[in-house]
């Protein structure tokens, strides 16, 4: 069996400090560990889900991706091997830092450091957000997904695609190029676009409620040049977003509502609709960007373009219908 879902995520940072104060007031995470040098935050039972080690630089420093168990961590590290690529065992304090069981590392194409992990360690303390919200959408989905910059996608997809099992869910050619990737049911839990610079361009936490984005919206605007991407709606895996600034430089996804998909049927598909339905301006884009951008989604609005809201039992309720030429309509097949 291969990689199941994305485990933890590892960052580099100048400045601790900026980072417990985001982590836990804007996002809403736990802060689980804390010394001089490093930070552990948790988002559900899971022990630690994202891991902050102070650096002289800010960037990522490795992915967990989760396999099933000993055997699976064996298959996968002779996977790598026989491919050609340089696999190291971690040892028990490794695997004792990061909570898991057993641990095997090695470096994707542009040097990122992935780590290929079982029996990640959850614990019977009740999770405690940063802030009042209903919690975060993980289990066996994993912690979100992960999106590079990358100046060669072929190289990636051999990678992580051919190598590593991934599967592709769609890809995009407008405004700017770029592969979205599953390993379980979430539409994504690693994408590559092509372009400069190379690294991290962001990394994606889900929630259980709209209202929670909705208040994290609220939270991100009142700091000055937090808000990266304003609230929208993407196209191919129907997310309901907004993308802040970390004190990293990089950003993160603050959204509800993803799609999923069945691993075993999906085909994988261009979306050549563009990246959102509406909404999500790219603040940091170019003007030539941001207008193509604006002419794809007016396209998908005169085209009518409409998708069904994703949601998870529990976090909504029916309304009935009010309007009666409307369920005239519908039942006319209008």
């Amino acid at each position: 069996m291969g990689i199941q879902a994305l485990g933890y995520l590892g960052l580099h940072a100048t400045n601790l400090e900026d980072w417990s104060g985001f982590a836990t007031g804007v996002l809403g995470l736990q802060l689980a560990g804390r010394s001089n040098a490093e930070l552990a935050f948790r988002m559900d039972d899971r022990r630690q889900r994202i891991v902050i080690a102070r650096d002289a630089t800010d960037g990522p420093a490795f992915f967990g991706w989760e396999v099933e168990d000993a055997a699976a961590l064996d298959s996968m590290a002779a996977r790598l091997e026989s491919a050609g690529i340089a696999v190291t065992r971690g040892d028990a304090a490794l695997c004792d830092r990061r909570h898991v069981r057993g641990l095997v590392h090695c470096l994707d194409p542009f040097g990122n450091r992935v780590e290929l992990v079982h029996g990640a360690e959850v614990t019977s303390a009740a999770f405690m957000p940063g802030r009042c919200l209903s919690g975060f959408r993980t289990g066996a989905l994993g912690m979100g997904h992960a999106v590079m910059m990358v100046e060669d996608v072929a190289a990636g997809l051999a990678f992580y695609r051919d190598i590593l099992g991934f599967g592709v869910s769609d890809w995009i050619e407008r405004p700017f190029r770029g592969y979205f990737m599953h390993v379980n049911g979430r539409h994504h839990s690693f994408a590559m676009l092509e372009g400069k610079p190379t690294g991290l361009h962001h990394f994606m936490v889900e929630l259980f409620n709209l209202d929670d984005v909705g208040q994290g919206y609220d939270i991100a605007g009142e700091q000055d040049g937090r808000i990266a991407t304003t609230l929208g709606r993407h196209a191919n895996d129907l997310m309901t977003s907004f993308y802040a600034k970390t004190p990293g430089g990089f950003m993160v996804e603050y959204g509800w509502g993803g799609r999923v998909v069945d691993p075993a049927t999906h085909q994988a598909e261009v979306c050549d609709a563009g990246p959102s339905i509406w909404g999500h301006e790219r603040l940091r884009m170019t003007e030539a960007q941001r207008a193509e951008q604006h002419a794809m989604k007016r396209q998908m609005a005169e085209a009518g373009l409409r998708a069904p809201v994703q949601v998870v039992a529990g976090n909504f309720a029916m309304a009935p219908g009010e309007c009666a030429w409307w369920e005239q309509a519908k039942a006319a097949g209008v």
